[in-house]
């Protein structure tokens, strides 16, 4: 089995680890027992520390864990690779409108925690299932909510 984690550069990681933390319902402590593979390395990499303050694991064991990993540049052009997140659990038999007002209510929620919205994307013809937004989190980095 192959493990792996999406490492993200970020000039301030505990603060993006935050906004992500929120935006994905991760947490700063991997699932399972110290016994674990992540569990060991857990425990010997915060020593004493409760808890990770730049590394984000999904609560379930389930999806990647994300490491906010410390540079000193700021982020130069368009992202090479970022995150989807879908919001309406991604049910084409919702109604566009519908679709709409769930993908809009969790902008909205994402602003208020320091992201910024690029641009709002509606397939043609109008009746169809795909509507998402391009945002920005708080350091630039691009992801969508559809």
């Amino acid at each position: 089995m192959v493990f792996w984690q999406l490492t993200i550069d970020a000039n301030e990681p505990e603060k993006l680890a935050r906004f992500w933390a929120a935006a994905l319902g991760y947490v700063a402590v991997p699932p399972g027992g110290d016994d674990t593979t992540w569990g060991v390395h857990y425990r010997r990499a915060v020593g004493e520390r409760a808890a990770f303050e730049d590394r984000l694991f999904d609560p379930d064991g389930v999806r990647p864990p994300l490491w906010f990993q410390r540079v000193p540049e700021g982020k130069a052009g368009k992202n090479r690779l970022h995150i989807d997140f879908y919001p309406t659990g991604r049910d084409d038999t919702l109604p566009v409108a519908r679709r709409a007002e769930i993908v809009d209510a969790r902008v909205a929620e994402l602003v208020a925690l320091g992201a910024g919205v690029v641009s709002r994307h509606r397939q043609d013809p109008p009746e169809s299932p795909d509507y998402h937004v391009v945002m920005r989190d708080p350091e630039g980095n691009e992801f969508c909510v559809g």
